[in-house]
């Protein structure tokens, strides 16, 4: 008796990187960020527990010795190495620091939130959307010092990740994290536990200059406006209600980030710590009001 045995696969996987395209239109919206993150540095000021990983810790040593088949599928690639020890690092002149891996493990968006007929701002947990390619990856940057203290310098890296988290009613907020432009300032002369270090960053914007709406409206290309609706966009009074949507405009916004080491391993030059970190979200190119986006996780970066 023969058994017919049928094995059917079909996989797929796209991968993308959105376009850095220069827009001639940019606007800087402001927010009162150290004063957020002052609230959010105590773990408990938000409620946020980090989520266990997956699998068992692992260091850096531990992923180079494996191929990509055994990486390909795990989620592995989209987690950052760990560091055993406590050692202390002092960097020397020249220095920098390389392999820079920001993984975000909880995230929480501001929101007013109503109670006996008064509203307060604050920070609702929310779950990731984006499958696991939201962690920053390779980003280095030379390492300064200011005042006997050790000033890291974001250069290059993958330093932004378009990501989508959901809030309990069921909305999404996009939004691209990112440590672009990072200027890091410490509170000591080398790297050991308890070390402390944060600054200021540039969030570019969610869409870039060549993304069209579904009217086919966009930044550097598409209509200037719906072309459905003429009558509305003619100058006179209706075209107000629709400038915005009209108007694209690559909006670039202010983010910080604070971070604590918390390991050091100084045979392997390697440190460790978690990060707070806040920024804004998407403005749909300038249409809508940004959310605040509150984000914590670990870091992993080797002093070279």
């Amino acid at each position: 008796m023969k058994l017919a045995v049928a094995a059917l696969c079909a996989t797929s996987a796209a991968a993308f990187a959105p376009s850095q395209v220069p827009a001639a239109r940019s606007t800087e919206l402001k927010m009162s960020l150290k004063e957020d993150l002052g609230k959010a540095a105590v773990a408990a000021a938000f409620g946020l527990a980090v989520a266990a990983g997956p699998a068992q810790a692992i260091t850096k040593s531990e992923l180079n010795q494996l191929s990509y088949l055994q990486v390909k599928g795990t989620g592995l690639a989209n987690r950052c190495p760990e560091v055993v020890g406590e050692d202390t690092i002092t960097p020397k002149a020249g220095q920098k620091l390389t392999e820079m891996c920001i993984e975000p493990k909880a995230w929480a968006v501001e929101e007013e939130i109503g109670k006996a007929g008064k509203t307060e701002k604050k920070f609702v947990n929310s779950k990731v959307m984006t499958r696991q390619t939201y962690t920053l990856d390779g980003i280095e940057g030379p390492i300064s010092t200011d005042g006997g203290k050790l000033v890291f310098s974001e250069k290059e890296g993958i330093d932004y990740a378009p990501t989508t988290i959901q809030l309990p009613g069921g909305e999404r907020v996009p939004f691209l994290f990112t440590v672009k432009d990072l200027v890091a300032k410490g509170n000591g002369p080398a790297f050991k536990p308890g070390f402390q270090m944060g600054g200021d960053f540039n969030t570019p914007s969610y869409r870039t200059g060549l993304f069209l709406d579904p009217k086919g409206r966009g930044g550097t290309t598409g209509y200037d406006m719906a072309v459905a609706l003429p009558g509305l966009q003619s100058g006179e009074e209706g075209d107000e209600e629709l400038f915005k949507e009209n108007n694209k405009t690559f909006d670039v916004t202010q983010g910080r980030i604070e971070m604590e080491v918390n390991k050091v391993n100084s045979e392997e030059s390697e440190i460790g710590g978690v990060f707070v970190a806040t920024q804004l979200g998407d403005t749909d190119m300038g249409s809508k009001v940004p959310k605040k986006i509150l984000t914590k996780g670990i870091f992993y970066a080797k002093v070279d």
